[in-house]
């Protein structure tokens, strides 16, 4: 019985846990929800916007990670990885642009540049959160 939820938990490694999804691209956002649910995941959002990001995160509960758009609606999400920080949230960002639009304090986040490879993105994700439990 072990090897099997052993197994189930290979095949759906957020199985149980809650992320955020910050990304103003309606078809990304999709995909990204799509993949993160695929690894077992509930996903919180997707939210298009810095403020409705905000929102989530002082009412939407436990949050397991995140996957943030770097540039959203020409705001930079930093305010929102910092919450994240803050609450030792693993995450990840997304972007169209290089490395350098990323402030130095989160050169240490796992960067996807689009167009990105969406499944690899959710397992990277899974690998941060681990067997972490709040």
């Amino acid at each position: 019985m072990s090897s099997s939820h052993a197994s189930s938990r290979q095949r759906a490694p957020l199985t149980g846990r809650r992320i955020l999804v910050v990304e103003d691209e309606y078809f990304l956002a999709d995909d990204i929800g799509h993949a993160l649910r695929k690894l077992g995941a509930e996903v919180a959002g997707p939210v298009g916007d810095i403020e409705d990001a905000m929102a989530m995160l002082q009412g939407a509960g436990v949050l397991d990670g995140a996957v943030l758009d770097v540039n959203i609606r020409t705001e930079l999400i930093f305010p929102v990885a910092r919450e994240l920080r803050a609450r030792g949230v693993p995450f990840v960002f997304t972007t169209g642009y290089d490395r350098i639009s990323i402030a130095p304090e989160f050169h240490d986040v796992p960067l996807w540049e689009k167009p990105i490879d969406v499944a690899a993105m959710a397992r990277t994700l899974a690998g941060l959160i681990g067997d972490r439990r709040a």
